[in-house]
């Protein structure tokens, strides 16, 4: 059998030439026809002889059937981008095409009309090209073999833009019918989006944003419906795009308030551009766009070992009869500095665990696994065991926070005598422990105790911070999960974090199905990115609270400790 389904495929393949190119419009029933528009790619316009006159209608290109062996019965739609002016993206197609027709996936290119249309909106015509491509996509799914709800998108700047409102809007009809093609329907079923352009009402009209995104009178481009066919998406986009990642933010927010599964991936430091292909696949195989998810797998199964770290050496946080707020009920903080075999980098990490305040463990999943993982690279990391359960009659993080803040000038004082750097600090924690991440991010010029000795003297400034779903850092879940997601524009950030001249740049992991939720992470990336701190965030679609204990391979709840190592790489490699 699987022979004779193999040999079936093969024949479909050969059918189907590679390169195949369809007009969607019938002669003469194209909408809002411009003589001046064409549909071509750039290289196409730039070759010797172009006639703009072949290339007047709108086009799919399909590209060849992959190979039976990874076949998974999804398609996807390329969507260039080019300002609406022209569809420029020659080198991006030819990746996407490459590196998902690899991954089993059905591909086909969309070129849709440009330059911008004359007397109506700069996306009208794109528009109307985009919902025929996706009927005539659909119409095509039985022949061409995939599933005719397996298809996505993805798009980069203005064909991000194209690609959110086929993603959004489809019930809104772009144009009137004109055949039997367009009774069929013209929903995507995902859509990875990378840079979108003119989603914020600052730059609408296909313009940069004028206030790069910012103020209270600039919100998301009403053009987008939301409607009950939008689909799940992940969101890329670079930090210091001129067509800002808040439109990606906003965007996001949108489909969490409808309980519509999506990643956000922003990237510090990076310009117009798409990045992270990695992540979009990882998001369709958790979403299972690309067949049965995979078994989940237990991330300490996958850690289990310290081979890798060498000397351990233990310290009590404060000296004997100068703790401050000392509570009986309150356990001893300690902290154990974890040296690897191999010292690599003069850069330390600091990591501790969350557990709502109630209690804390410096050997558990969420430090454990990331200390073994930084030993292997060959970097120091010093585990903290602050104190808990919450003390009486104090804030539920002041016992915690007065321990972190003790322990970085410890490790400060110690740094240069261990063969460190004593200015290359980090912290990483998880829930509470991001909560308290934040705490010693944004607000270390804030004293949370009085100085003891010589010790309190330093500075415990860091240079950057990881939060791995950080808990309590809004105000509509300051002690228990986020009341309204976080989606609120009412839920803004917990008044404890300072954001003080020394914040430091932050990355941020969040389950997007959390209880606590991703909100806490996206809205404090918006306020560093509004201080010009860049930091980088990644959500992860229908992912819980602690989304790493267990994870499906090939997804990002399995992959998130390699985000730590790309986000700390420039820091180890710096001597």
């Amino acid at each position: 059998m699987k022979r004779i389904i193999g040999l079936f495929f093969l024949l479909l393949s050969l059918s189907l030439s590679a390169y195949e190119r369809e007009s969607i419009w019938p002669k003469g029933k194209m909408p809002d026809a411009q003589k001046h528009q064409i549909a071509a790619m750039t290289n196409e316009t730039a070759a010797e002889g172009f006639n703009p006159d072949a290339y007047r209608t709108a086009y799919l290109e399909w590209f060849e059937t992959p190979d039976p062996s990874v076949r998974n019965g999804a398609c996807m739609i390329l969507i260039s981008g080019g300002g609406y002016n022209n569809c420029c993206d020659v080198g991006l197609i030819d990746k996407w095409h490459k590196e998902l027709t690899a991954k089993g996936i059905q591909c086909v290119n969309f070129v849709y009309r440009t330059p911008r249309p004359e007397g109506l909106p700069v996306y009208q015509t794109a528009w109307e090209d985009g919902q025929r491509a996706v009927r005539m996509v659909r119409s095509e799914a039985a022949r061409r073999g995939f599933d005719p709800e397996r298809i996505g998108a993805i798009s980069m700047s203005a064909g991000s833009h194209l690609a959110v409102l086929l993603a959004t809007s489809s019930e809104t009809p772009a144009y009137e019918k004109i055949d039997a093609l367009d009774e069929i329907p013209c929903h995507l079923n995902w859509a990875i989006v990378n840079a979108p352009a003119y989603v914020t009402t600052d730059g609408e009209t296909g313009t940069r944003a004028t206030r790069e995104g910012y103020g209270p009178d600039v919100a998301l481009s009403d053009v987008f419906k939301f409607d009950s066919k939008t689909c799940p998406m992940s969101l890329h986009h670079g930090g210091l795009d001129p067509y800002p990642p808040t439109g990606s933010t906003l965007i996001y927010r949108e489909l969490r308030k409808r309980g519509i599964p999506a990643e956000l991936h922003l990237y510090p430091g990076k310009g117009h551009g798409a990045f992270g292909l990695e992540r979009g696949i990882e998001f369709m195989v958790q979403m299972g766009f690309l067949g049965p998810v995979p078994e989940e797998v237990k991330l300490m199964d996958r850690y289990p070992s310290d081979e890798a770290r060498g000397r351990v050496l233990r310290e009590r946080v404060w000296p004997e009869g100068k703790m401050p707020d000392a509570q009986d009920h309150l356990c001893e903080p300690y902290i154990e500095w974890h040296f690897p075999k191999e010292l690599k980098t003069k850069a330390i990490q600091i990591i501790y665990s969350g557990g709502s305040y109630l209690g804390n463990n410096p050997d558990g999943f969420e430090v454990a696994p990331a200390r073994r993982y930084l030993n292997e690279k060959g970097m120091t990391v010093v585990t903290l065991r602050y104190r808990s359960p919450r003390p009486k009659g104090l804030a539920k993080h002041t016992c915690a926070w007065e321990d972190l803040q003790r322990t970085i000038r410890i490790v400060r004082s110690e740094a240069a005598a261990r063969g460190l750097d004593p200015d290359r600090i980090g912290i990483m924690g998880s829930s509470a422990g991001g909560h308290l991440t934040l705490m010693g991010v944004t607000s270390s010029r804030h004293q949370a105790y009085l100085p003891i000795d010589a010790i309190d003297k330093l500075s415990c400034k860091v240079q950057w911070g990881i939060g791995i779903y950080p808990a309590y850092a809004l105000t509509d879940g300051l002690e228990k999960n986020n009341t309204t997601g976080g989606n609120d524009d009412a839920a803004v950030l917990a008044p404890e974090f300072s954001f003080d001249l020394d914040t430091a740049p932050m990355l941020f992991i969040h389950g997007d199905a959390d209880k606590w939720a991703a909100m806490n992470s996206v809205k404090t990336w918006e306020k560093m990115r509004a201080m010009g701190i860049q930091s980088e965030l990644h959500t992860l679609a229908t992912r819980p609270h602690c989304f790493q204990r267990t994870a499906s391979p090939g997804t990002g709840s399995y992959t998130w400790l390699e985000r730590i190592g790309e986000f700390l790489q420039p820091i180890i490699t710096e001597e």
